[in-house]
């Protein structure tokens, strides 16, 4: 065993003990081959049964990295370029003056479409035909590439119905084809996950939240105009049978080291596999979008759907870091300047990233 392994591993089991978690997993990549396989405490609470490092996690948001790699990947072949305008693959999109959006725009949240209708229920996000039109009747919220907000059910959408309109196939199935079946963890990291296989995933559990923040902010703050509370975030969400079932590509189901070996094959060669080539990858994790988030009112600064810069820190701090970490606390990233790539999925769903930036530190430091 490393002296890295041992660190993260007794990490993960204070955590676990302590209470703070119930269930993760660690995985982390560097130059193309796994370096550390950390898992700790139970996938579901009711029965005792174990984490394993095959345990899929249903992640909020961790899924988006895997949703710009799909693009990037149809990019390289040339299905499209990052300036293709939507409505090239998807005419429909152009209605209420979106024509001038184009693929960048998206990977970037600078679409100026952020929201989905606020009478959009859990049924509707599990719906594609419903949530590609609501899309196609979505009005700007700016001129698409003048502001930044976070596209947080959209992005998916967006992307999928693009993947779909360029290869006839669901972006699930391009997922599969492109990317986790060449990487050897297809049965590790999906959008839509059959219900054969929802036996092997993480129960989720909300840990316990203070709300009344929320009773404090005004009703008429842009994320709560983005979309209904019934869609935020929480294990009851998580933990539906047709949200695991369905094609959301704005999250995923995932081991750590199934993402953490998708980002590594980004950086470069995964056993003979590498996702893209290093001069997409460059343009793919440059600053493309930065500024006050217009939905959530925070900095931030986007690649092509990916965030830049490390956990914790900033774009200027840590230039060569980019992913995607998911609310309740799971989080995925790789550096393109130490060749680290490395995941935290976990089941007990919090309101900060603490876990993620306990151990991302010791692997940093190690």
């Amino acid at each position: 065993m490393s002296d890295l392994q041992k660190q993260v591993q007794e990490a993960a089991d204070r955590l676990v003990e302590s209470g703070d978690e119930r269930g993760l997993q660690v995985a982390v990549y560097r130059d193309g081959e796994q370096i550390v396989d950390v898992v700790a405490g139970v996938a579901d609470p009711e029965t005792g049964r174990a984490v394993t490092s095959d345990t899929p996690f249903y992640n909020f948001s961790i899924g988006k990295g895997a949703t710009a790699t799909v693009a990037h990947v149809l990019a390289e072949r040339g299905l499209f370029g990052y300036d293709t305008p939507v409505v090239e693959l998807w005419p429909e999109f152009g209605r209420h003056g979106k024509q001038g959006v184009t693929v960048r725009h998206v990977l970037s949240h600078t679409a100026g479409v952020p929201g989905v209708p606020l009478d959009t229920t859990p049924e509707d996000v599990c719906d594609w035909g419903k949530m590609v039109a609501a899309l196609e009747e979505a009005e700007l919220w700016w001129e698409p590439g003048t502001k930044v907000g976070y596209h947080a059910y959209t992005f998916g959408f967006l992307v999928g119905e693009i993947v779909r309109r360029a290869t006839g196939k669901a972006i699930s199935q391009v997922l599969r084809e492109e990317v986790a079946g060449p990487l050897g963890v297809a049965d590790e990291l999906y959008f839509g996950m059959p219900e054969r296989e929802h036996a092997r995933l993480a129960r989720l559990e909300d840990a316990p939240m203070d709300m009344s923040a929320f009773g404090e902010m005004p009703a008429d703050l842009p994320m709560f105009k983005a979309g209904p509370m019934t869609l935020m975030p929480g294990a009851d969400l998580g933990n539906r049978p047709d949200y695991l079932s369905a094609d959301i590509p704005a999250g995923g189901k995932t081991s750590a080291r199934a993402i953490a070996r998708m980002y590594a094959a980004l950086l470069g060669e995964v056993d003979g596999t590498r996702l893209i080539s290093a001069e997409r990858l460059r343009e793919a994790t440059a600053v493309t979008s930065s500024g006050i988030d217009e939905v959530f009112g925070m900095p931030s600064a986007w690649g092509l759907g990916y965030g830049i810069g490390g956990p914790g820190s900033t774009a200027e701090q840590s230039p060569t870091v980019f992913g995607v970490p998911g609310a309740g606390g799971s989080a995925a990233w790789a550096d393109s300047a130490t060749g680290v790539a490395f995941a935290l999925t976990k089941n007990r769903l919090t309101n900060d990233f603490a876990a993620a930036g306990l151990i991302g530190e010791i692997v940093t430091r190690g």
